[in-house]
């Protein structure tokens, strides 16, 4: 089976537009996972292993093909957040609380 790489997929326009897309199917708290990773790797400090494990987590919620396509309708993003779930969980250490200030801001800005 080819799996596909999944932080070549990621693109900066491309996040920004999904979450568009997809924010009231995400919810907050999902979103603020994925902008709490966005902005750890965007951080010159991130180390580039980790970098890799965000770009692949932010890379699979973007990309339309994936295990559940994000089309269905109640798990169709299950397991996107699961991914994300489980690359915050590597990177922990990285995310500080500048990233979630920034996410929470961004998260406010989205939402209003």
């Amino acid at each position: 089976m080819i799996t596909p790489n999944y932080s070549s997929q990621f693109s900066t326009p491309m996040f920004w537009s999904s979450l568009a897309k997809y924010m009231k199917r995400l919810g907050r708290k999902s979103l603020l996972l994925a902008l709490k990773l966005y902005y750890a790797a965007a951080d010159a400090s991130t180390p580039a292993w980790a970098k890799g494990v965000i770009y692949s987590a932010l890379g699979y919620l973007i990309c339309p093909i994936d295990a559940i396509p994000d089309m269905l309708p109640v798990i169709g993003l299950t397991d996107d957040l699961a991914v994300l779930s489980a690359a915050l969980a590597t990177v922990a250490a990285h995310v500080t609380e500048s990233h979630r200030l920034k996410a929470e801001a961004s998260l406010q800005a989205m939402f209003g």
